[in-house]
């Protein structure tokens, strides 16, 4: 059975366009394009650009693509870039086009909307929605859980963990344990790690092989669980998740968040729209991501946002990708 929530929303999509059409006046700029670089995928935005054009008038060219590669023609392109907006799927994505200085500070009704922790303590970017690390293990396998995830180096995880090094959620829980952590530290647990994994190339992969019970436990984002359940119903997982103890860089929450790249006033509308509370509820109901505005209900099972012991660390300070990938690929993980 699936959570009441998307029980009560047979096709997402359509009732939110039903929901939305009135929320907003069309502009008078209605022939005035946005640019917007998106490395969120196509199939989960683009039913909310057909939205935001419908309300708006707004017409709205968006330019698929991988958050890294997008943000690294964001900084070759520099001032003469044609975008208007940068919606990443991490907050490492959003800090490196922040310290190339072409993000512009939101307005502060917009930064009120979201939690101190999940936006630019510069006010230059914003996260939409959140997503936690966990471990999925298979409590058959596994009877005493690690109380951090640096124990998941040591010889008794042999065989008995999987990772998947190429997925960027990984790459960013990697840098914010270097951030916390330090390069030398990162580098012994990389090398722990390529000792005791099994390698997969995606998070899914990782559960499938935990569900199936041919490794113990692994590293993933907490929503690829719970699609799960609500494909399978509830009660039919052989999986459970786990968290880390109190500040463990474990427990990290990363956003998918957006900044304006130019000081539009549409791109501001846009930011807005994403950080309404039918919006905030579709990512829920499609992805099951956190909601960041405060209010929006959340599916029986996933822990509040408020209750997770997270690290204390800046979500900005996840830019560090090239440094990372270094380390990622001395340990022979990639």
């Amino acid at each position: 059975m699936s959570h009441p929530l998307l029980r009560a929303i047979a096709a997402p999509t359509a009732a939110l366009a039903l929901l939305s059409l009135t929320a907003c006046a069309p502009v008078a700029e209605a022939d005035t394009t946005l640019v917007v670089y998106s490395g969120r995928s196509e199939e989960l935005v683009q039913p909310l650009i057909d939205i935001f054009e419908d309300e708006t008038g707004i017409t709205v060219d968006v330019r698929y693509g991988d958050s890294a590669e997008l943000a690294a023609q964001l900084a070759e392109e520099g001032d003469a870039t044609k975008a208007d907006l940068f919606f990443a799927q991490d907050a490492g994505a959003l800090g490196a086009i922040e310290s190339a200085g072409l993000l512009t500070e939101l307005p502060t009704e917009i930064l009120d909307r979201v939690p101190t922790e999940y936006r630019s303590a510069t006010g230059q970017w914003v996260g939409v929605t959140g997503r936690a690390r966990v471990l999925v293990y298979n409590p058959e396998l596994v009877t005493e859980l690690p109380a951090t995830v640096a124990e998941l180096a040591e010889p008794e995880w042999a065989e008995r963990i999987a990772v998947a090094p190429t997925n960027a959620s990984f790459q960013s829980f990697v840098t914010a344990y270097r951030v916390v952590n330090g390069d030398a530290a990162a580098a012994e647990w990389l090398d722990g790690i390529a000792d005791n994994a099994q390698i997969f190339e995606k998070n899914g992969q990782i559960l499938d092989a935990v569900e199936a019970g041919t490794v113990a436990a692994g590293l993933i984002n907490h929503y690829y669980w719970f699609q799960r359940q609500n494909e399978v119903g509830e009660g039919n997982m052989a999986s459970e998740l786990a968290s880390f103890q109190s500040g463990d860089v474990g427990n990290l929450i990363n956003v998918a968040g957006i900044g304006a790249v130019s000081d539009s006033a549409l791109a501001t509308q846009f930011i807005e729209f994403l950080l309404r509370d039918d919006i905030q509820e579709y990512f829920v109901t499609e992805v099951v991501e956190y909601p960041l505005v405060d209010g929006i209900a959340i599916p029986a099972g996933l822990t509040p946002l408020s209750e997770i012991a997270v690290p204390d660390i800046d979500l900005t300070s996840l830019e560090g990708l090239e440094a990372t990938l270094a380390l990622i690929r001395e340990s022979g993980l990639l």
